[in-house]
């Protein structure tokens, strides 16, 4: 979901050395059993294992005493499983992500990466996971965006909607650089009003009211939902098509709807449509 511009992706492509510097990372743990047999062949960047760049954002991606979490790094267990690999999660600041999947640094990226046309230009993006969309989360249950002037509004950076909310609020908006510190000062009472990914505040913010936005012409991200994806370096054509096989498999079988149920989602999220990037 983060970084939407192509150019910051790029530049923060030269800050990845210190910014991993910083990560945490573990093996999930997990033992592959010696006569497993994977459902396709591909190579990943070591050797066994899957290395999942990613940050907190819950219900999607979670990393807690070194057990990854979530419903992104649920569905990489399962694809894990089915491939005979372990999962390693290496987590970091979120604009850390894309340059470290963009750079062969890691196989893959979580939590919520919207499917836009300005990603795919820099990574592949798998077939759609999943829908999310724009929330709103307050005290009463604001769900119409012309509701919102006035009030002490904030998001976080990143996300579809910024520069179109930035416009119609002004001054009003003020834009968090995560999840983690919009949810601290809406709490706390520094702001009203939360706009974040609808999935993440009907589970971080349970006592609030969290609708989804109501179209308004002015705020495009509000008149269609995106779609979710993994990210892949360009240049692994053949775990490009193995995330894809998997993800079908698993929408057919049902593992999908149980993964974002077990969350604490709809299941109807996981019917997504055709895929489609959001320009």
């Amino acid at each position: 979901m983060r970084l939407q511009r192509t150019a910051g992706i790029l530049l923060a492509t030269a800050l990845v050395p210190t910014l991993l510097a910083a990560c945490g990372g573990s093996d999930s743990g997990d033992k592959v059993a010696s006569d497993c047999k994977p459902k396709h062949t591909f190579n990943t960047v070591t050797k066994g294992t899957l290395t999942v760049a990613g940050y907190d954002l819950p219900p999607y991606g979670t990393l807690k005493d070194g057990k990854p979490g979530g419903i992104d790094m649920d569905i990489l267990a399962e694809i894990a499983k089915r491939e005979c690999l372990t999962v390693t999660p290496k987590w970091m600041a979120p604009a850390a992500v894309i340059p470290t999947v963009q750079s062969n640094r890691a196989d893959t990226g979580v939590p919520d990466w919207y499917r836009t046309a300005a990603r795919a230009e820099i990574v592949a993006l798998t077939d759609p996971m999943y829908q999310d969309e724009m929330g709103i989360s307050s005290k009463t249950g604001i769900s119409k965006i012309s509701d919102l002037t006035g009030k002490k509004v904030g998001t976080v950076d990143g996300y579809l909607w910024v520069a179109d909310l930035k416009k119609y609020l002004g001054s009003t908006l003020k834009i968090y650089p995560s999840t983690v510190n919009l949810n601290q000062d809406l709490k706390a009472g520094r702001i009203d009003i939360a706009v974040d990914s609808y999935g993440s505040q009907k589970v971080t913010n349970p006592d609030n009211k969290v609708t989804i936005a109501e179209p308004e012409p002015s705020v495009a991200a509000s008149k269609e939902p995106a779609q979710a994806a993994f990210p892949v370096p360009k240049s692994n054509t053949a775990l490009l098509a193995a995330f894809n096989a998997n993800i079908a498999d698993m929408r057919k079988d049902g593992t999908l709807a149980k993964i974002v149920k077990a969350n604490g989602l709809e299941e109807k999220i996981v019917e997504v449509g055709a895929p489609r990037l959001i320009k």
